[in-house]
Parts: C-alpha cells; structure tokens; sequence
C-alpha cells in the first residue's frame, strides 16, 4: 500500500490525558480540534483526568494525538498521554458527553487548577456598558476565575461544585453549549440573572440599600471597615490612606504591629511607594496574582501612613484578581472611591479565615461597619500567598492560592503518606508515588477552629487527589498539636516522626530534584525546632539525605528562659545572650534598659541556677536578641518582628561593610559539632555602640558575619566530607539581604546552592521534606529493621 494509502486508513483511538486538564477548557480544546481535523468521537472527563475516544484517517488522528500535547490550553498541564487501539465504531460527529461516573473503589485523581486572576477579555466586558455582564461581579470564563475552591468533588463538572445551586439562564446555558464561545463547558459560567448575587449589609446586619458595589466604595471611603467575602475566605478592607481607619482595622483585629497587605489598581499606584523590578512586576501581574513584598523606597514620594507596615522595610502589594476587586477600586473615573485598599485577612488574630456566612456575622461583627457579602458558598478556605524576590528568583513567604493544590514532582516514588507538617504557618502534604500535593496556608494550630480547617482541608485535597495515606509523618516535637493530630487518626498505620531541621533540609533537597544518594550541607536556621537532645534548635549545620543527618555545626547554646516570654520580649534574649558571654548588664545597653530591675534581677537568678529554663541554639532568637542589643526592637508583637527590623535598619546601609565575627570552635568531642559562639559578635557591636555607631550599621554588620559564619562551616565541611551543595533553609532565611549575601558568598567559593522556590523556606515548606524523610527511612527498614533516629 502507498504512502498516502496508509494515510487515507480508518483509526480509532482511546486517549487518556493525566494532569491539570479539568477547569481549564481542556475539553473544549478537544472538541475544536477534532471539528477543525474532521474527527468524529467524544471527550469526557472521568476520575483520572481526560478521556477521549476519536476515529477519522490516520494522518489527522496522528496529528489530533500530536497537537493535543503541543496546543493544550494555556492553563493546562499535562503529565502523561496514553493511546490505545480500538475497533472502528462509525461515529459520525464530535461530542463533548456528559462525565464518566467513578468505577466503584476506584481512586479519583486528576489534577484541580489553582483559582485564576480574572482575565483580560473578561475585565475588557466587564467595564464595557453594552454587555449583558457589564459590571457583573463573578464575571469568569474558562480561562479564569475561582477553580479549587469551589470543586466540592471529581469529576469537575457543575453538578461538582459550588455552583451547582446557580442554574444556567437561557443565554448562559447557550454560551456553554456553543462549541465558538468563551464559555464553552465553563463550569463558574453566571450572569446577573442567574447569580451569584452581592449583598451589602451593616454592622448590624440590616441591608444598605441599592448600588451594592457603589454603596460599598462610598463606605469605605468614609473610613469604614468592611468584611468583603472573596473566592478563599473574607478579607477585611479600609482606605489606605485613611491613617485613622488604618489604625482602627488594626486595634480591632489585635493585630500589633504586623503589616497589612495592600489591594492597589495598578502599577501605578504602586511605583510612588515601592520600587518594582521586572521578576516582581511578572509576579503581580500574572494569573496568580499573589501578594508581592517590595522594597519601600527610601525617598519616597508616598502618603501612607506608617500604621501600614511600622518600622517594616517592605510593603506587601497585590493587584486585584477578582471581579469585585475590580469593581471596589472602581472602573469608571468619575465614581468616587478609594484607588489602594488595605485587604487583609478576615479573622482576628491567631484564627483561620472565615469562609463561612453564619461564621462571619458573629466572628467578624465586632471588627467591622458592614459586610459585602455573596451566596455563592467556598468549599476550601485559601488565604492570599505572599512571594518575594531574592537575586531575581520568586520565592515564597506563603504558597497558597493561585498554586494550591498543583503537585510537586518528586526526585524518587514514595508511598501513599500524609504529612501533617508543624504547628506554626501549617501546610500539610498528600503524596504519592512521584508526587505531593500541599494544602494552601492552614495557619497557627494554637486555635481550635485552625484544627477544625485543617481537617476538612485534609479530607477535601484527598478526595481531589486519590491518595489513601498507608503512612503518617509528623514533626518530632512531643507537644505538638499537628503530631498528637496523626497519632490519634493513625488507626493503625504508622507515623514516622521527622526532626524538623532534617525536614526543612530535605524540602529544599526535593525541590531541587535531589534523589538523596549523596548528602548536602543544610543550613537551617529558624526560630524554633525540637532537637535530638530535647534543646531548642534552629541554628543548625546538618550533613543530611532522606535517611538522616549528622549535626556539623550549631550556634552555642543560651538559656531560654520563659518560652514565648522570651519569644515576645527579645530584650530577655538579648541579655540571655550577654550572660553566656559572660559580658555584664551595663546600663548604657539598650537591651538592659528595657527590661525592669525587678525582671533582670528574676532573669539573673534563672540563669545563675538554669531554673525554668532550655538551651537553644536558635538563629532566630540570636537576630531577636541583636535586635534588641542595638536598640532596634525590644517588644515583638507579631512572628519575626524584631528580625524583619533588623532586616529593615540593615537595609538602610548602602555599600561594603566590615562583619563582627562569631568564634567558631570545636565541639567536645572529636565527633561532636563545631560550636559558633556569638559572644565576640556582641562584644564589638557593644564596643561599636559606645563609639557612637548608628545602629543601621551596626544590623549590616551583624548581617555579614552570620553570612562569614555560612561560609566558613561550609568550608570546613569541604574540608572534612568532602564537596557537597549547601541548602539554605528555614525562616530566617526569609531574609533577603541574608539569603542574597550566602548566596552569593557561597557560590564565589564554587558552592552548589539549592535555596526554596516551589515551597517557603519557613514551616509552611515543613510537610513536603517530612515526606522524603519518612519515604527514605521505609526504604531503609525494607532493607534493614532499625529504630527512627
């Protein structure tokens, strides 16, 4: 037979696509082109991703199999295509059929998008008065809008999520069925007539008029504090410029000093208060559209008030990504209203977001005038993610909307495991074979109603997902909330505890496709971690793989007297940490003026006698604690305080410095870990204080000898063990100007350097490496039976 004979032969294929191709207009695409290649079949989604069944010549049914990799839909992501041959069946059209009902005890898994910032053909009607959605504020299409949090169940039809109480009007239900529409098989698809619907409501929940939208603006540009319920959650918005209303959202949340994101109309509203580069500028205006921290600039040209962010060398800017956010900042010039919103999380502080109507009117009634609210429920609450740029690479502070729940490729398989992660900033991990899915950001396990989110959330991503854990792995801290959480749910299956330094190494290990064959240095500095001896670690050399570490290196120990006293009042760390060194509590220090005669006098006699108090090598206690040293913080009111201002005054400095010096000495014994002992550091910042330095370049300093200190163990691991790429990892490393100076320092001594960029360096990054960890140890006890480290 000729070639073109061959080409002419009937063909029929079944096809199954695995990936993120539900809830991106993958089955339209499917549909178009079959119609455009002459193919007869149908396409549907099923549990495990996209099936489609196609007949028609071989030449277009090799380019359909062809093209359906290479032009999958922007928002698509496919993992694996698989054919199949099948018998010629004599269909004569195209259909997209109704979704393939699950095969009883079958796992369901098929990869949900994350929620999509609205797009430009959908804000373009939007604003445009002869469109029937013409400021309609659940505008979507099936290139954008709310995905994961609305999906109640697989396969992601309506009937399958949370607008399956909104029936189609006559004219959407057409634009759904029609093959050359936006909306083709777009599963949010709403208009004015048939819902979502907006409703304004007062502080004492009696509705406010008409102009729901218009009403609202006015609102708030009055000075009013309004709960605004978005896709993952309510917010809490105020004017921004309003220092008054400003300081009233934050006495009433209880929020301290913490900063408050910011919902800005564009870019231009952005530039007079924040520098933006090009990896930012990517970051704000891409479908994610995650909350961004910017530089604040020195000489600024801004008006906002300082309530914003104290003493903050950042400030954290989103553009909008709803509808609503759209219509709030407003579309048309002459309507009055703010133009740069305060958007923050609507809870008070230390709970979950309140996703939940009847919850909002008594959770958020005491911190709000109003309520803008809608009727469309949220299955999953999702908070905003937070991503900064460091040395032009994202990396995130928060990963949760905008790419919860998309998985993460694994560098080996693992078995079916559920990661519960730490008690502070949680996410926890479904994972298996070659892939983990995390949640979004679940929040501080402290609060009842964080534990009630984080079990619905567990049972919603594995519905998604399939996974049917076998195992559990957990944070090695007895008290733990998340830990006691996976022991009492175990039901037999077994929880592998994980040392929570050896979990942060192994994230950064994982993310960099790092099979665990040959080990790396971690760096793993943070605020806190249960260690091995029952100390408090987090300044931390770790020699790690999947299996297990060896201890290199650690700050010396302090006392830790008090616990979250000392954690809240870093001038208690700061004179911890003048005891070791043996360097007196003179009155000149700012760190001893601080603190009442009485408390020094307690202070002194627990540390004279280690009464009420555990060691701790803590990085993020020694940054709290040279905070305070230097007069830069003596009192945290949020996670960080002290060191973001630290951060902040070493900012401020321009140019080379020379670093202060930790001594660095050996352990014990021969196999015991070099000890870093800041007491040199703090007695030449001392020195410096009474020479008269400005404590600006006194935090620049500081910031160079702990990146000298990174070095200098790396190099005397070089030395002993061999080359090895240094992880640097842990919240402290949320640090720009420290982890920009290790980065680059590392690498001038040809050092490999895996620093986060899929998961934060910080707890929320904490589930992922559990589950390498506790993958490797199951593959050890296969070989050999041996007790978790």
């Amino acid at each position: 037979m000729t070639a073109g004979g061959q080409a002419d032969v009937a063909q029929r294929r079944r096809i199954t696509v695995r990936g993120t191709v539900q809830g991106v207009g993958f089955r339209p695409f499917v549909y178009t082109l079959a119609t455009e290649l002459g193919l007869a079949g149908h396409v549907t989604n099923t549990g495990a991703g996209v099936l489609v069944e196609i007949e028609g010549r071989s030449a277009e049914v090799a380019a359909f199999c062809r093209r359906i990799d290479t032009d999958a839909p922007a928002l698509a992501s496919v993992e694996s295509i698989t054919h199949e041959e099948l018998e010629i069946g004599g269909d004569t059209g195209f259909a997209i059929v109704a979704s393939a009902p699950p095969e009883s005890g079958a796992a369901q898994r098929t990869q949900i998008p994350p929620d999509v910032a609205t797009c430009a053909p959908c804000l373009a009607e939007l604003a445009d008065p002869t469109d029937r959605r013409h400021l309609h504020p659940f505008i979507t299409c099936t290139d954008c809008g709310p995905r994961f949090t609305i999906v109640t169940a697989l396969p992601y039809d309506r009937a399958h999520t949370t607008m399956a109480d909104f029936p189609m009007c006559a004219d959407c239900a057409r634009e759904y069925t029609d093959p050359s529409d936006r909306r083709f098989h777009a599963q949010p698809i709403a208009c004015h007539a048939c819902g979502p619907r907006l409703s304004l409501v007062g502080a004492d929940e009696a509705p406010i008029g008409f102009g729901t939208v218009d009403e609202a603006r006015r609102m708030l540009a009055d000075g009013a504090i309004l709960a605004v319920k978005g896709i993952g959650g309510y917010h809490l918005a105020c004017d921004a410029t309003n220092e008054e209303a400003v300081s009233r959202l934050r006495e009433r949340k209880g929020r301290g000093d913490k900063p408050f994101a910011l919902l800005a109309r564009s870019l231009a509203e952005i530039e007079p208060h924040a520098a933006i580069e090009d990896a930012e500028r990517e970051l704000l205006t891409g479908a994610a559209r995650p909350i961004v921290l910017l530089r604040r600039r020195r000489a600024s040209r801004s008006e906002l008030p300082e309530a914003i962010a104290p003493r903050c060398p950042d400030l954290g800017f989103m553009l909008p990504y709803t509808p609503l956010h759209h219509l709030l900042l407003g579309l048309i010039e002459d309507r009055p209203g703010p133009r740069l919103l305060v958007l923050t999380s609507g809870n008070a502080a230390g709970e979950p977001i309140v996703t939940d109507d009847a919850e909002a009117r008594t959770r958020l009634a005491p911190l709000v005038d109003g309520r803008l609210t809608h009727d469309r429920p949220i299955r999953v609450p999702l908070d905003d993610s937070v991503v900064r740029v460091v040395d032009g690479e994202p990396q995130f502070v928060r990963r949760s909307r905008g790419w919860a729940p998309l998985p993460i490729r694994l560098p080996v398989s693992v078995p079916a495991t559920l990661a519960v992660g730490g008690d502070l900033k949680n996410t926890f991990a479904l994972a298996e074979d070659r892939q983990a899915w995390l949640s979004g950001h679940i929040g501080d396990m402290d609060d009842l109603a964080t534990q009630g989110a984080f079990e619905r959330a567990v049972e919603h991503l594995a519905t998604l997902t399939g996974v049917r854990p076998e195992m559990l792995a957990a944070d090695r801290h007895p008290g733990y909330r998340s830990t006691g959480w996976a022991r009492r749910t175990a039901a037999g299956r077994p929880v592998r505890l994980v040392q929570h330094h050896h979990a942060h190494i192994a994230a950064a290990m994982a993310e960099h496709g790092a099979d665990g064959a040959a080990p790396v240095l971690g760096v793993a500095f943070d605020g806190t971690g249960y260690g091995d001896d029952g100390a408090v670690w987090g300044g931390e050399f770790l020699l790690a793989d999947y299996v297990g570490f060896r201890r290199v290196a650690q700050l010396r120990y302090v006392p830790l007297a008090g616990g979250d006293a000392a954690v809240a009042r870093p001038y208690r760390m700061a004179l911890a940490h003048l005891h070791a060194a043996g360097i007196e509590w003179a009155d000149d220090l700012p760190c001893v003026r601080a603190a009442s005669a009485e408390e020094r006098r307690v202070l002194a006699g627990q540390f004279e006698r280690d009464l009420n108090c555990v060691p701790t090598s803590s990085m993020g206690r020694l940054f709290d604690a040279f905070a305070s040293l230097i007069g830069v913080c003596h009192l945290a009111g949020y996670e960080a305080q002290a060191a973001i201002e630290l951060e902040g005054a070493a900012a401020q400095r321009s140019g080379p410095v020379a670093g202060y010096a930790f001594a660095l000495r050996p352990g014990a014994g021969e196999d015991d870990p070099l000890i870093a002992d800041p007491g040199p550091v703090f007695a030449a910042a001392i020195a410096d204080l009474r020479a008269g330095s400005d404590p600006e370049l006194l935090a620049a300093r500081f910031h160079h000898a702990v990146t000298d200190l990174v070095v200098a163990v790396a190099e005397h691991t070089r030395e002993r063990y061999g080359p090895t790429p240094v992880a640097l990892t842990g919240g402290v490393f949320a640090n720009a100007i420290l982890s920009s100076a290790c980065g680059r320092a590392l690498r001038a001594r040809d050092f490999t350097v895996l620093r986060h960029r899929l998961v934060p360096p910080n707890d929320g990054g904490l589930a992922l490496g559990q589950v390498l960890v506790a993958a490797g140890r199951e593959k050890r006890r296969g070989r050999a039976r041996t007790p978790d480290r």
